[in-house]
């Protein structure tokens, strides 16, 4: 089986986050080169000036429990929890999620060479099966590296768990009779034809 290629979906709020995550990198990296200015003995009000270190010390250094008031805390609160939720969403997006990307199906080899069938034409002779039965609307194909998804919107409630069944058993058939491999068949209804909804009530 030839080897499959790992690729990995990137969410476009991902995008966000590296630009926020590259605001928070340059941040140390500036103060740093302050720093660096005041080893080469710059001048501190000049660095200050610049940076405003010194600034923000001195207002952090004379806060006393009197400026922090209940309102104060409930803006801190509120601002906390806020900045968990969207920090943590972003980094949640972060998360790389690989999968497997689809490749030819091998189908026979031999010293003459060998027969591939492309994953979409899989899913054709699957939603062409699906299409068949008499209250199926429309049907889509999904294969994977192990199975093959097949989602069915139905013209009709009636019946609902034979129709499924039959759709399947009518996939696994057309797969044989094109010689394709055996894999497990998931059938899952994803909506009704808007023309026939009324058979629901």
């Amino acid at each position: 089986m030839p080897r499959q290629r790992l690729r990995s979906r990137t969410s476009p709020v991902a995008h966000v986050g590296r630009a926020i995550l590259v605001v928070f990198s340059l941040a140390p990296v500036w103060y740093g080169l302050m720093l660096v200015l005041l080893a080469f003995k710059a001048s501190p009000g000049s660095i200050d000036v610049v940076s405003g270190y010194r600034t923000v010390y001195d207002y952090l250094a004379g806060l006393t429990s009197e400026d922090v008031d209940g309102l104060t805390r409930l803006i801190a609160a509120f601002a906390g929890v806020a900045a968990f939720l969207a920090f943590g969403y972003l980094a949640l997006k972060e998360i790389p999620r690989p999968y497997l990307a689809r490749s030819d199906v091998r189908l026979t080899e031999d010293e003459r060479g060998t027969v591939d069938v492309q994953p979409r034409a899989i899913e054709r002779v699957a939603e062409a099966a699906a299409a068949e039965h008499p209250a199926v609307s429309s049907a889509t194909g999904r294969y994977g590296t192990d199975d093959l998804d097949v989602s069915l919107d139905l013209q009709r409630a009636r019946d609902l768990k034979e129709t499924l069944i039959d759709v399947q058993d009518r996939v696994v058939d057309a797969l044989h009779v094109h010689g394709l491999p055996e894999m497990p068949v998931n059938v899952t209804l994803t909506g009704f034809d808007r023309k026939q909804r009324r058979e629901l009530s």
